[in-house]
């Protein structure tokens, strides 16, 4: 039991290192069960991460003097910077990449290119005013529920970046995302469903206008990741990092995007 506890704690360190800003200095091998108990921790990291979201929201409304344009700043900021910018990253360079309106094999040689073109810095401007949009008027119009949903928001990006990661062939030999997708597989997929019925469940006990609309968000996340499937097979052939971190992004601007709906007409 002990060693098992070990290789989840070490998967955990290894996607805190990968996919955010901590400073974490502990060394871990990046064997293939290491990083298939990373691949899994997806979902705990995201539930870490939409904490945070939450605890920002909630803790600079109820006890700061701040404006809410200031609270919808900051929150919008701790956005970029908890994952260090490496979905925002993969945004800009699959943008790039899917604008200059070429074949696979170029599309796939821009996504290469360490070099931003006017695609990708426009795309970025875009999705991250929108973001801020949906975070400010969210917070204009909040409820008490609405601080557990914006926590479900990373929560369910990162399960779909596991599903990219699993069921999404590749369009390389190499890379990150392949280096992940190797030491996955089915199983690991599954390993999401115990504590995504936990909190749905947690959800409806809490209210169940809660677990409803957390259902509601599912279902958009579900169907985000279908329809993304089949674009990158069409567009890339596959995916890989950079377009795995594009669909984290886009996932998460359109869960808020819902969220916002749901304060104004729902």
């Amino acid at each position: 039991m002990a060693l098992l506890m070990k290789s989840y704690i070490n998967g955990l360190i290894i996607v805190l290192q990968f996919f955010s800003v901590l400073p974490i200095k502990r060394e871990v091998s990046m064997t293939s069960k290491h990083l298939e108990r990373a691949v899994r921790m997806f979902s705990v990291f995201g539930l870490m991460t939409g904490a945070v979201y939450a605890s920002v929201a909630y803790g600079l409304m109820q006890y700061t003097p701040l404006s809410l344009l200031a609270v919808a700043f900051v929150l919008w900021f701790v956005t970029i910077i908890a994952t260090g910018g490496i979905h925002l990253d993969g945004w800009m360079d699959t943008s790039d990449a899917f604008f200059s309106y070429r074949d696979k094999k170029k599309r796939l040689s821009i996504l290469k290119d360490p070099q931003i073109g006017a695609f990708g810095v426009l795309s970025v401007i875009v999705l991250l005013s929108a973001k801020f949009l949906f975070i400010y008027e969210t917070l204009e119009a909040h409820t008490p529920l609405t601080f557990i949903l914006i926590g479900l928001i990373p929560f369910y990006s990162r399960i779909g970046m596991g599903m990219m990661l699993i069921l999404v062939s590749s369009a390389k030999s190499s890379g990150l995302g392949v280096m992940f997708q190797k030491a996955g597989n089915q199983s690991t997929l599954w390993s999401y469903l115990p504590i995504l019925i936990l909190v749905l469940l947690g959800m409806f006990i809490y209210a169940w206008p809660a677990g409803m609309l957390a259902s509601g968000m599912l279902a958009v996340t579900l169907l985000l990741f279908y329809m993304y499937k089949k674009k990158v097979i069409d567009w890339f052939g596959g995916m890989n990092g950079d377009i795995i971190g594009a669909f984290v992004e886009g996932v998460e601007v359109f869960l808020w995007m819902v969220l916002w709906l749901l304060h104004f007409y729902a």
